[in-house]
């Protein structure tokens, strides 16, 4: 008999895991060579060149800190409208696109219905669709994490509620082509188009928001713009989803920071612009540096991590190896994934840090 305050907790979450997220640098204070402000942080996609300069200066000179902000979200609609070229009805902000995936899950998905996912992928889908008491439905990629269209359809049925797509995708950097993902976004069935890293790949799906009305795009301002510990993303929906959101979603859900931080951001695309620029050609040398290591087998990608599989050693010990020399990167605990860690692009010194570590780790392996 269970007692104590667990009889309450609902009994479908007394083994629920929860998210691994990445690691902060000041809980490996005495654990690394370097002190937690000298880590080289490649393990969240986060964006090295930090935000735009305009940012923290209207955040000390913002005055408004005791208001709350607008619950409407007007001026932020708009404005990422502009950016993203649909229109402000169409859009929907939230405290980081992971609460945006959350809300379309508490509004779809009930108890016993099923979301569709193509794994290895983005783990929150999973961890919000298991909250909302949805089972999941997991289609294979191929070995090279492409998505065959025909194996997503095939496995719908009228329990079907939602299909998460992120394209890059996360964490293997794979992009899908335009043909494959309007074959899915034809079956009618919902359809979770996770578009965040959109300005690392120029491929959007976006134009076609409003003309299918299956179709939702998720955006995040965390990688390109540098605004990860503000917390705020955007979702471009079909206009009776956008009302729905927008009715169901927690009040005052994008802080006054976010929003100062959102606006300044968009004032200054150009130079942000510039540093997702300098982000793409790290990739395309940290890509190649991996690939002229004999033990490390690099993937395409079109984001801004890579993901590599190793020939030698456990991904699970190289990532713990790379940490004790100050060096954080992801690695997954998963069966398709459980020989590969996934490396964030840095800048220039920091691709030459992680290639050097790993050459010194590859002659004890």
């Amino acid at each position: 008999m269970t007692e104590g305050i667990e009889r309450f907790i609902r009994p479908e979450l007394a083994e629920f895991g929860g998210y691994s997220a990445a690691v902060s640098p000041e809980t490996l204070k005495g654990k690394t060579a370097v002190e937690p402000e000298d880590i080289i942080k490649l393990d969240a996609n986060e964006n090295p060149y930090g935000c735009s300069p305009r940012v923290a200066r209207a955040l000390a000179d913002y005055t408004h800190f005791n208001i709350y902000p607008d619950n409407d979200q007007t001026a932020l609609r708009a404005s990422l409208a502009r950016y993203a070229g649909v229109s402000s009805r169409n859009i929907v902000g939230g405290g980081g696109s992971n609460t945006l995936i959350d809300l379309i899950m508490r509004l779809l998905v009930g108890k016993g219905d099923e979301v569709v996912e193509c794994v290895p992928t983005f783990g929150i889908y999973h961890f919000s669709a298991n909250l909302c008491g949805g089972k999941v439905i997991e289609v294979p990629r191929r070995q090279d994490f492409t998505v065959t269209p025909g194996m997503v359809r095939a496995v719908l049925t009228g329990r079907t509620k939602l299909i998460c797509l992120p394209n890059p995708n996360n964490p293997t950097g794979t992009l899908m082509p335009r043909e494959d993902l309007l074959e899915i976004l034809d079956t009618g069935v919902p359809f979770l188009l996770d578009e965040a890293y959109y300005e690392f790949s120029g491929e959007t799906l976006a134009p076609l928001v409003g003309k299918y009305p299956n179709l939702m795009v998720l955006r995040s301002l965390s990688k390109w713009a540098g605004l990860a510990g503000l917390r705020v993303g955007y979702g471009l929906f079909p206009d009776k989803i956008a009302d729905y959101l927008l009715r169901i979603k927690i009040p005052y859900n994008v802080n006054v920071a976010a929003l100062v931080a959102v606006q300044e951001s968009l004032q200054d695309i150009d130079y942000l612009l510039g540093t997702v620029k300098k982000m793409v050609a790290e990739r395309e040398r940290l890509f190649a540096e991996l690939g002229r290591l004999d033990w490390v087998t690099p993937y395409p990608s079109r984001a801004n991590f890579i993901l590599c599989r190793l020939s030698k050693g456990s991904g699970k010990d190289v990532r713990q190896q790379l940490q004790q020399r100050g060096i954080l990167v992801r690695y997954f605990d998963t069966p398709r994934l459980k020989d590969c860690i996934r490396i964030s692009v840095g800048k220039p010194e920091h691709t030459d840090a992680i290639i050097h570590a790993l050459r010194e780790i590859g002659k004890g392996l």
